[in-house]
């Protein structure tokens, strides 16, 4: 591994911890367990999203899953919206630490991501 290539990888782990990295869901899910969670980075001042929204049709209640970043207005809100035919009752939390509106502990996934940002250099200074 080059030096350059260590120089890169060094400033890319910079710049992951100044921003602020959220999961957000490809599409809206059915099960907490569907949605496809990918890191995003959020732009300055946005936090971390979870939103839960359940709805009734006839004897069906559907329970739809979201993850996001969001304005700061958007948190702590709760209220109806009406799609695809149904009124859904919605709550949105947020949080505003590296992947907080993931599954799991947020702790182990930040010092993971740490650290696999760090075995470029480690292995360098070992070899």
């Amino acid at each position: 591994m080059t030096r350059l290539q260590l120089l890169i990888g060094l400033l890319s782990c910079l710049h992951l911890a100044g921003s602020l990295m959220c999961y957000t869901c490809v599409f809206p899910a059915i099960s907490p367990m569907d949605c496809l969670k990918f890191p995003l980075e959020c732009p300055a001042g946005q936090r971390c999203l979870s939103s839960v929204a359940t709805g009734r049709r006839g004897a069906v209640q559907l329970t739809i899953y979201e993850k996001s970043c969001a304005v700061p207005t958007q948190c702590g809100r709760a209220g109806q919206k009406y799609t695809s035919g149904v009124y859904f009752n919605y709550s949105n939390d947020c949080c505003d630490t590296d992947l907080c509106n993931g599954a799991g502990s947020v702790g182990a996934l930040s010092w993971g991501g740490a650290v696999l940002c760090l075995l470029p250099a480690v292995a360098l200074l070992l070899a």
